[in-house]
This record gives structure tokens, C-alpha cells and sequence, in this order.
């Protein structure tokens, strides 16, 4: 398993409006973060307008996190991420899943059908493959697929430049690590042309309320159960946490919520381009 060089990503979706937006977008640039991540949730604003304005305010990578698959019919998905990877000069990256159990009643409100998960296992895969299409020969936008059971990291083996296990907050090391090796069985020769990425919830001894809601345990929970979706909270610990995950598991690309992306920022120093 070769090791990849370290990038980091900052998970945020645009609040409080435009300004504040762009505010956000500079100083993740500042920071000297890779990556943009906005999600994909109704209740919030949608992300390809925000991503194309993030795109348009500083230099920054941007991508989906993510695309969830029953929300849109593949082609409209496709044709979208198509249309931010050439605007953005290729700084787009496409994240997509299956979609979050819980959607089933959003998607309800909204008359669209959540989907079998073969459906929408098909859906995610039927837009990676249009999404190809679109871009042709001349362009390659990369692909984050969101990989929870077998079926969804075969597909992933297959198609995606970028991989996150989709897990709960408590799926303890030793479980994703088996994820990991599975997914790189499944892909053989192309094993190492697959980067991983890891969603962190929180950095630190504590969790804000907001982080507490979000992922429905606490701190002390989470390190007790060997969660990845915390970090320690001191510049040291987490650089050789993070060295211990790329060495075991192969995780190289680290993408933090917002709220935390001022205390990884001297992890982030030490460790990008190593």
C-alpha cells in the first residue's frame, strides 16, 4: 500500500449570506486547506451555486459532500458537475452516495421516491458513468463515491478516484480498516490510484452542541469506541494520529467541519505534502 501525501478538506455549507460565505471560502484558502466541501442536505443551500461561488472567490479545490443520489435524476446530476468542473478550470470534485436513511422523509415531502438501495445504488452509478460521458475524452473530473456496504465499495473499486466510508460516528478503527482492505482487494490493479478520505467530526476534548446533535453521542463515547470522526486535540497527538491512520488504513485526505478547521490548521501546516 503506497502512501499518499496529505491534503485536507473543510466541510461547510454557506450561512448568514453572501459575504459571509466568501468570508469563509478566504479563509479556508488562507488556512492552506485543498478542498471546499459543501453538503448536500435539502433543509440548506444548494451546493452547485455555492460551490461556484466559493470557486469564484479564492483558489480553493471544491466538491460535493455529497451528491445524494435519489435527490436528482443522474443526467441532471451529471450535466451539473459537469458544468462546475469546467467553470471551475477543473477544480471540481464529485461526491455522491446513496443517499442518508433519513432522507426517506425529506424526499417524501418533496414527491420524489427514496428508492430500493439497488435503486439507488444504480442511480450513483448510472451518474458516475454520464458524468464520464460528459466530460469525454479531454477531461477526467474526479469522483468521491460515498461507500457504505459490499455492492456500493464494488462500485466504488470500479469507478471513484476518491473514497469516504460511509459509517456511523461510532464504527470503531478496526471496522473501517476491514473496509479499507476490502475495497482495495476489490480494486487490484487500481488499488493505489484510489485516495480515502475521512470525515472529522470534531477536534478536541469536547463537543459544541451543534457536533453533539449532528453525530448523537459525546466525546468521551466516541473516544471509548475508537471513532475516526474524532481527533485529539493537541497539534502533536493529531499529526501522529493522523500518521497512524495513512500507515494502518491508507487515509491521506482528512475533511473537518468547519467549526474545527482553525484548531487542525497547525496539523495541517506540519503535515501537507508529506
Amino acid at each position: 500500500m503506497a502512501s499518499r501525501a496529505f491534503r485536507f478538506g473543510v466541510i461547510a455549507a454557506p450561512v448568514g449570506g453572501g459575504q459571509q460565505w466568501q468570508a469563509t471560502v478566504r479563509r479556508v484558502a488562507e488556512l492552506g486547506y485543498s478542498t471546499l466541501l459543501v453538503p448536500d442536505v435539502v433543509r440548506l443551500l444548494a451546493p452547485g451555486p455555492a460551490l461556484a461561488a466559493a470557486a469564484s472567490t479564492a483558489d480553493v479545490r471544491v466538491g460535493t459532500w455529497v451528491y445524494a443520489a435519489p435527490l436528482r435524476a443522474p443526467a441532471i446530476t451529471a450535466w451539473e458537475a459537469h458544468t462546475i468542473a469546467v467553470l471551475t478550470d477543473g477544480r471540481f470534485e464529485m461526491g455522491i452516495g446513496t443517499g442518508r436513511p433519513a432522507m426517506n422523509a425529506e424526499l417524501a415531502q418533496l414527491g420524489l421516491p427514496f428508492g430500493s438501495a439497488a435503486e439507488r445504488l444504480a442511480r450513483m452509478s448510472s451518474t458516475i458513468d454520464l458524468l464520464r460521458e460528459l466530460d469525454g475524452a479531454d477531461r477526467h473530473t474526479p469522483v468521491l463515491v460515498a461507500a457504505g456496504g459490499p455492492k456500493a465499495r464494488a462500485v466504488a473499486a470500479e469507478k471513484a478516484d476518491i473514497v469516504t466510508f460511509a459509517v456511523g460516528p461510532l464504527t470503531p478503527r478496526d471496522e473501517v480498516a476491514s473496509m479499507a482492505a476490502d475495497l482495495r482487494a476489490r480494486a487490484a490493479g487500481r488499488a493505489d490510484d484510489i485516495e480515502l478520505v475521512i470525515n472529522v467530526a470534531a477536534v478536541g476534548d469536547d463537543l459544541p452542541p451543534s457536533v453533539e446533535r449532528m453525530t448523537g453521542t459525546d466525546a468521551a463515547t466516541l473516544r471509548t469506541s475508537d471513532s475516526l470522526s474524532l481527533l485529539p486535540g493537541h497539534t502533536t497527538a493529531i499529526v501522529d494520529e493522523l500518521q497512524r491512520r495513512r500507515d494502518e488504513i491508507g487515509v491521506s485526505y482528512v475533511a473537518v467541519n468547519v467549526d474545527f478547521m482553525e484548531v487542525l490548521a497547525p496539523a495541517l501546516e506540519r503535515l501537507s505534502g508529506r
